[in-house]
């Protein structure tokens, strides 16, 4: 490829010299064509435009610099010229400083970098018949309507090569490379094509010309506009149907036009809605049993034996609980959290276990069969053994080439941006800054944590809980209620603050990193802006997951975070409420502000651009100065598309066991993210250069440790979060003898044994309350399950065997489901193969097809000079063969 390069490029790179008349564009004036995607002749298609403004009317630089910057415009247009490109310029309708430059590549241009870029193209159409579906009646219903968008045709394709031309599918020279292919092709013209050269290094690309500013933009051209068809009959229009049959509202319950977007944006836009779609589609089984499994919840609650223990006033109403703080807090009724309980019950049940076991094999069918429909899309997207280009050195990294080295494998002097002892610096300076960064957010969590802390005291002496109190609000706010409630809603803002920071803060650390490649670029910062991420939306509900309530000692002996606060309890049942509320608000509160954001903010910087441009003229304007005054799509492209999509998925499938209805949640954003980014594509946005793309790239191994991850902490949280083995335990050994005084298994009892109880008199002076006791009760019980004897007892305030029962059945549900849950994902891992077999057999049709078409003709033809050849030796014809006279 770098021959090729070298063969087709190099030949015409290096400065022009100041003396040398440069090439310039064609200058046009504008022709009242609104709709046009010509030149002025109507007959050369725009493939790119180029904008800069008029050195001349700059005010802005010094005369200097501007001079240096039209010299090196002036150096580059006359290199693309020098490359085959042809050049229009216009200047703008609404503006006289901006100057329009329009690109068109001939069809000798595209050919020769057609099989430079090793781009497949047809060959003829697929033979090979398909089955259509058991369900295809079903899918009909919600495709777009093949009268509007019809099918693309199909057909096998090969890399393509000039001197087999002939082969090739060629109707019309005109549309055998569509516009999308044209803009990519020209684009990789624009990548390298040099500007300048300093110190024997040669200057070029577009993007550092736009970083520069030498140019204000380059893009493709939009075909049409997105609200009406074209003027121009020969238009498709593919734009306004891709609004109207795809990004429009009316279409949220319709498949994706999935070949007609990558048609028109190219293979990576295509693969991200795709995924996107399938992964909505897939959401949809796993809300349905959320759904099912929180219905079952309601359904249950009334039977709920221990919430009405909690409720009855003759046993959750004679249950003295001990203070939660020191000093404000005093003694409180159970049966304040009767409301609560019955929550809890609803989370709490058995259909968690159910729907958590599920969503551990749902992730696995959804890793699996989207390999499947990758490799289809593979095959039929011609990216099934893609070779990808040599990519281009980014400006940056060009920039700073100062030291000289051997290359290993072509052993010539490179120049590369640091030595060996310099990466190792960059390097470890990287890593300690991302891990200092990991710290403060973390340094955040345990500022939420104290707040958590304090703000409850306050809480506490607010909302008087005295147990002779009969306010019907304290059923709904009590201090936990609102502590948690709030810490939620702050740590929510917290988490969205610290987002716009360490999106910076990851940028800037990739950038000083300096990675070879745009490719190189995007993993740096995907793993780490995904680290961040994890941490920052995680780290919260992994406290109060598996940390919150565990380490807080008894009533005499409380747990201080740093010496100071006594440390934080749950309910008495347990977290997993508190757990939920956090992620309802975090998943919910993220869904509707992203959303807001992604619509509203180019929608508002259009408005203005577009106020602000009426206001100046009421000219007839051309389509690339309508494209120019939407927003640019951003150098990392879709990648906060992928981003907050993974998060999502993160949220569905880590904590589900807490929150049955977070796939619900995800798939009512998820319909609505689709339409919301179709539309920012369609109306908002410029078009975007076409890029090949064979798979979702960097993500699939993050969503892959998702799901790994996913199986321990659904197996962590109901061991450990929920109060289900404590219950079953208490069902199946403790209500009954030995250890029990019922003669079958119940869960009557239950909040009486489980609750320990504590001495008032061996509270410490530092921790008793200061309200005084009423009544003539000596004794109170821990808030939290904490299963100690009793006080009087030879071991008292020790674990007790219920406690050491409770920890191995714990222990041992988590190695239990791990393995179930881990077995039967590596069964359907195996059982269902990557590639199907329908898809394999179109693979080999076409390297048959490819090898016949392209070699056939060539053996032909050594076949017919072979026998010429042996003809004339047998007649004698071919003086060559005749032996020489004595």
């Amino acid at each position: 490829l770098v021959l090729e390069l070298n063969q087709v490029i190099m030949p015409t790179y290096g400065t022009v010299p100041e003396q040398q008349n440069l090439h310039t564009p064609e200058w046009v004036d504008f022709d009242d064509k609104p709709d046009s995607l010509f030149f002025k002749d109507e007959q050369r298609r725009i493939d790119f435009v180029l904008v800069y403004e008029d050195e001349s009317k700059k005010i802005t630089h010094k005369r200097s610099d501007r001079k240096k910057q039209k010299r090196k415009r002036q150096v580059y247009e006359s290199n693309l010229i020098n490359n085959g490109l042809q050049l229009e310029a216009t200047r703008s309708v609404l503006d006289e400083k901006l100057i329009f430059v329009k690109v068109h590549a001939p069809w000798e241009v595209l050919c020769t970098y057609a099989e430079v870029m090793h781009i497949k193209l047809p060959l003829q159409h697929n033979d090979l018949k398909t089955r259509d579906s058991a369900f295809n009646w079903f899918s009909r219903l919600f495709r777009v309507d093949e009268n509007i968008i019809k099918p693309e045709q199909e057909f096998f394709t090969a890399p393509f090569q000039k001197e087999h031309l002939s082969n090739f599918y060629i109707q019309d020279k005109d549309t055998f490379f569509n516009p999308a292919t044209r803009s990519r092709i020209v684009h990789f013209i624009l990548s390298r094509v040099e500007y300048a050269t300093k110190k024997n290094v040669k200057k070029f690309g577009i993007n550092k010309l736009l970083d520069t500013g030498i140019y204000k933009a380059a893009f493709p051209l939009h075909d049409s506009s997105s609200r009406h068809l074209s003027t121009d009959p020969s238009c498709p229009s593919e734009r306004y149907l891709l609004y109207r049959e795809w990004a429009h509202p009316k279409n949220i319950f319709k498949l994706q036009p999935l070949d007609f977007i990558r048609k028109y944006y190219g293979e990576k836009i295509g693969i991200y809605f795709a995924w996107l779609g399938f992964y909505t589609n897939m959401l949809t089984v796993a809300a349905v049993v959320g759904v099912g499994c929180f219905l079952y919840g309601c359904l249950t609650k009334d039977n709920c034996t221990w919430s009405q223990e909690v409720c009855d006033p003759n046993i959750g109403g004679n249950i003295i609980m001990c203070p939660q703080c020191d000093k404000v807090c005093t003694y409180w009724n159970l049966t304040i959290t009767c409301e609560s309980s019955k929550k809890l019950c609803i989370f709490d049940s058995f259909g968690t276990l159910v729907f958590a076991v599920f969503m551990g094999i749902w992730v696995t069918f959804f890793l699996e069969f989207w390999k499947r429909r990758q490799a289809e899309l593979e095959y039929e997207w011609d990216t099934v053994e893609y070779l990808e280009q040599e990519e281009q050195v980014r400006p940056e990294y060009e920039a700073r080439c100062t030291h000289v080295v051997m290359n290993e494998i072509t052993q010539q002097e490179e120049y590369v941006p640091y030595t060996a002892w310099g990466k190792c610096v960059r390097m470890t300076f990287c890593t300690s800054a991302i891990f200092f960064w990991i710290l403060l957010i973390i340094a955040s969590v345990v500022g939420i944590i104290v707040y958590r802390l304090s703000v409850f005291l306050v809480f506490s002496a607010t909302l008087s809980q005295h147990i002779s109190g009969t306010e019907a609000i304290r059923k709904y706010l009590t201090p936990q209620t609102a502590t948690s409630v709030t810490a939620s809603l702050i740590s929510f803002v917290v988490i969205m603050i610290l987002n716009i920071i360490y999106e910076k803060v990851a940028i800037l650390i990739t950038d000083f990193e300096l990675p070879r490649t745009q490719t190189d670029y995007e993993n740096s910062l995907t793993t780490k802006m995904f680290l961040f991420q994890f941490v920052n939306y995680y780290s919260s509900c992994f406290y109060i997951a598996f940390f919150k309530g565990k380490f807080v000692g008894h009533p005499g002996r409380p747990v201080y975070w740093l010496g100071k606060y006594r440390n934080e309890e749950c309910d008495p049942g347990g977290c997993l409420l508190e757990l939920t509320t956090q992620l309802a608000i975090i998943v919910g509160g993220k869904a509707i502000w992203n959303n807001i954001q992604e619509v509203l903010l180019p929608l508002v910087k259009n408005l203005i651009g577009r106020h602000s441009a009426a206001a100046r003229s009421e000219k007839v304007v051309p389509r690339w100065e309508h494209d120019y005054h939407l927003q640019p799509i951003g150098k990392l492209g879709l990648f906060y598309e992928y981003l907050e999509m993974v998060i999502q998925f993160g949220f569905v499938t880590l904590f589900v066991a807490s929150f049955p209805l977070a796939p619900l949640l995800a798939l009512i954003n998820n319909m609505l993210e689709i339409r919301l980014d179709a539309w920012k594509l369609t109306t908002q946005f410029r078009r975007m250069v076409p890029q090949k793309a064979q798979d979702i790239g960097a993500w699939q191994p993050i969503l892959q440790g998702i799901a790994i991850l996913a199986v321990v902490t659904n197996a962590m949280i109901i061991a450990f979060t929920s109060d289900m083995i404590p219950r079953l335990v208490y069902y199946w050994s403790f209500s009954v003898p030995p250890y029990g005084s019922h003669s079958s298994h119940t869960m009557k009892g239950y909040i009486n044994s489980t609750l320990s109880i504590f001495n008032i008199s061996d509270f410490k002076n530092a921790s008793k309350p200061s309200s005084p006791w009423f009544g003539n009760q000596t004794t109170c019980r821990q808030v939290y399950r904490d299963l100690r004897y009793p006080p009087g007892h030879q071991h008292q305030y020790e674990h007790n065997i219920y406690y050491w029962h409770v920890i191995a059945a714990k222990l041992a549900f988590i190695i239990v489901m791990e393995h179930v849950i881990y077995f039967v994902k590596f069964i359907i891992s195996y059982v269902i193969p990557d590639v199907s077999q329908k898809t394999k057999s179109k693979v080999k049709r076409e390297k048959y097809l490819t090898q016949k078409l392209l070699h056939e003709n060539d053996l032909k033809g050594v076949k017919k000079n072979m026998g010429k050849i042996v003809n004339k030796i047998i007649k004698g014809e071919d003086s060559t063969f005749q032996p020489k006279d004595e």
